[in-house]
């Protein structure tokens, strides 16, 4: 199913826009600074699942070999290098007090659409501003992928606010393909799996309205890593509204059509496929193991995230996995 977006319609010569100042990096800062305070206030504590383990403790993640110490647990004994080095080494872990986060975010030019409150784009970015900001607590690391159709930008993965702050500011300044273009989303997800990283979590925010490809390298991330997909939604992608005849862009090709929506089969043909498409994807994203968070343009995204916590965490208290 191909993605349209409504064209723009045209400002009257008779009345001009107002002559204001526009800064993209201001606009990204003051975006930025309302996010955080939003998630503070109202998300903060909400999470679970800070640390790679229940309690902070030694760790089960390999970690580097040192020599042996008097003192030391011999059942932490390397005997590989031991043996290659004829020295008595030991086997240290990675602390499981520690996680660290890595985004994929697909800014292709399909999530520069949206007919409610807001653009997909900008619930992208509040989305991935909520994961960032209630993970990067006691020394967490954050980095992300992001892919705009052209290219995929890798920013490296910091810790503490001042870190998640540079990873928001990359993403909201990152500028969208005046060509438009379609992110190859398989390969952004792949990059979340090479080069192997420990074990911690992995978020791809995504509308998932790339061809298929991508559900293998989902796969594959969900076995070592905590999975989360966050889907991006606007209603007008579920059901075409009856307003007569609607001229309808693809954002990624620049194809045109124009669409008689006053006809009730057509919007009745255009739901089931729709509801259809997203029902595979749904499908997909559960057989990758992946919690699935579902946030639309017409709703109040905190609530959703709200509630999508509440129902993890009922599910992890009566002893299942998601």
């Amino acid at each position: 199913m191909k993605r349209f977006r409504l064209r723009s319609a045209r400002v009257p010569r008779s009345q001009p826009a107002p002559a204001t100042e526009y800064s993209p990096s201001g606009r990204a800062e003051f975006v930025l600074s309302r996010l955080q305070l939003l998630i503070n206030r109202r998300l903060d504590g909400l999470l679970q699942g800070d640390y790679l383990g229940l309690l902070p403790g030694p760790g089960t993640e390999a970690g580097d070999s040192r020599e042996y110490r008097p003192g030391d647990d011999v059942r932490h004994m390397d005997w590989p290098v031991t043996a290659r080095t004829t020295v008595p080494h030991v086997r240290q872990t990675i602390a499981d007090r520690e996680l660290e986060t890595w985004l994929a975010i697909d800014l292709s030019a399909s999530l520069n659409f949206g007919t409610a409150k807001c653009l997909k784009r900008d619930l992208a970015l509040a989305a991935a501003a909520a994961v960032a900001y209630l993970t990067v607590r006691g020394g967490n690391r954050i980095g992300a992928v992001i892919g705009t159709g052209e290219s995929t930008i890798r920013i490296p993965a910091r810790s503490g606010r001042l870190g998640a702050q540079g990873v928001l500011r990359a993403v909201a300044s990152t500028p969208t393909p005046e060509r438009g273009g379609r992110t190859d989303l398989a390969a952004l997800v792949d990059a979340l799996n090479r080069p192997p990283r420990r074990r911690g979590l992995a978020v791809v925010i995504s509308d998932f309205l790339a061809p298929s490809g991508w559900e293998y390298p989902l796969r594959k991330l969900g076995v070592r890593h905590d999975l989360l997909a966050v889907e991006i939604i606007d209603p007008r992608e579920l059901e075409l509204p009856d307003v007569g005849v609607l001229e309808l862009v693809d954002p990624e090709t620049g194809e045109m059509h124009e669409v008689q929506t006053a006809d009730p089969r057509l919007r009745q043909r255009y739901a089931v496929q729709a509801a259809a498409q997203r029902a595979a994807i749904a499908r997909s994203l559960r057989e990758a193991g992946a919690a699935h968070l579902t946030l639309r343009t017409d709703t109040d995204w905190l609530i959703e995230i709200v509630r999508f916590v509440a129902a993890q965490r009922h599910a992890r208290t009566r002893g299942t996995t998601r």
